[in-house]
């Protein structure tokens, strides 16, 4: 996508577009400042070992910007309410009333369905804080090496209370930034979670940095340029699917008589498929935790194989790869529907030259985004485990976040750009080039 700098900065002497990237902002800025806000009557301080060498709940971190090691009150970030997503999501396509819903009722059906995706959340956010709060009493995280921290009847009921509050805080700032049209809230949310990371990363890079890993560093910034490059031609690349419509007549008027085409993209289902994967990621861990120190021999003994289990990198890789594979098939099913698209070609007059409408159109589509989707979810578990490659190959732990990270970063922005290219072209702004 070339970028026209001169075009991104006239939007700011745009008054509306200039008053919506301000809110954006703002609302970015109340996500950062609650990222730092402890639950009551715990010192952030003594968590930094519990998360150490936990690739999961390292990566988890970082998508909440840091608020999970702080233990703060937006410590699960909106991993509950992509949690909920999911299951609607899979509701959907399982129950046919809320199929029908969401099909024949239109903005109707979608908006009951957003409200029983929020509040979904609630309980999934209380029984992911819950299960958070007692690995991290029983120091869960780092093996039962960790610190040992307690939490009171009490105080476990009001952190509960305040973590499950700072879910739905942050899933309402996502929808009123998603309102603003400069991007989507959730995703932006995430985006500057792992930016703020940055500084502390790049810290601990220098401070840890010597000459014979100069060489190494300089390979991972190549990498990453290149990765940055494939994540963008990915993100772009689609396959055009021409579609000719034919003439008709209505009254005195003609229409039709015109070819355009169907565009279909590479990556249809952009970074969800990494979200959902670790969504899933996470609760095996979680739950197999609660049966490690139960006195029956046996269910504590296949709970600590979970944890270990996951806890192999070798392991941890290939079962990421396959979920981000497997998601991104499974949101391109739920976002692209052939037979729908080929009706609905049909009903306008249109067809696809050489294809019958119809049966024969459904099943070239079905071919087409069989195909290019494989390219996409190959890709995007490949980006998703490069940084277990790199550690693997370099030895250098600092760079374990990197490939999730920059996929979504890159996406994000890339999402967004266009966006507000859609904003400042509906406007007509007469400064443009």
């Amino acid at each position: 996508m070339a970028l026209n700098w001169k075009r991104y900065l006239a939007m700011f002497r745009v008054p509306e577009l200039r008053k919506k990237i301000l809110i954006v902002l703002g609302l970015l800025v109340v996500f950062r400042i609650a990222a730092v806000i402890p639950v009551p009557g715990i010192d952030p301080t003594s968590l930094h070992n519990l998360f150490a060498g936990n690739q999961l709940f390292g990566l988890l971190d970082v998508f909440s910007g840091g608020g999970l090691s702080n233990l703060s009150i937006v410590m699960l970030g909106v991993g509950p309410y992509i949690t909920a997503s999911i299951v609607m999501q899979l509701m959907t396509m399982i129950v046919p009333r809320l199929e029908e819903m969401q099909k024949e009722e239109g903005e109707a059906g979608r908006r009951k369905i957003n409200q029983w995706t929020r509040l979904l959340t609630v309980p999934l956010a209380a029984l992911q804080a819950f299960a958070f709060l007692n690995l991290i009493q029983r120091g869960g995280l780092s093996g039962g090496t960790g610190p040992e921290i307690t939490f009171s009847f009490w105080q476990l009921v009001v952190t509960i209370i305040s973590v499950t509050a700072g879910t739905i805080f942050l899933m309402w700032l996502g929808e009123l930034i998603t309102e603003q049209n400069i991007g989507n809230g959730i995703s932006l949310i995430i985006f500057v979670g792992i930016i703020a990371r940055l500084p502390s990363v790049t810290a601990q890079i220098l401070s840890t940095l010597t000459s014979d890993q100069l060489l190494t560093y300089g390979a991972f910034l190549v990498i990453s340029v290149v990765v940055v490059a494939g994540v963008v031609i990915i993100t772009e690349g689609q396959r055009s699917i021409p579609v000719s419509y034919a003439k008709r007549v209505r009254g005195n008027r003609m229409f039709g008589g015109v070819s355009t085409h169907l565009p279909l993209r590479v990556n249809q289902a952009g970074v969800i498929p990494i979200i959902f994967a670790l969504s899933i990621m996470l609760f095996p861990g979680v739950i197999a935790n609660f049966f490690v120190g139960v006195s029956n021999a046996v269910v504590s003994s296949v709970a600590q194989r979970i944890v270990n289990a996951f806890q192999n990198q070798l392991f941890y890789g290939a079962m990421y790869f396959v979920l981000v594979v497997v998601f991104t098939y499974f949101y391109t099913a739920v976002t692209f529907d052939p037979k729908n698209v080929a009706e609905n070609i049909q009903k306008q007059g249109g067809f696809i030259p050489g294809i019958r409408p119809g049966r024969q159109t459904t099943m070239f589509l079905k071919y087409v985004i069989n195909r290019i989707t494989l390219t996409g979810a190959i890709f995007l578990g490949f980006i998703a485990v490069l940084p277990l490659l790199l550690q693997a190959f370099t030895g250098l732990t600092t760079l374990t976040i990197g490939g999730t990270a920059l996929l979504i970063v890159v996406s994000v922005v890339v999402e967004t750009l266009k966006q507000i290219e859609s904003q400042l072209t509906m406007r007509e702004y007469e400064g443009f080039s």
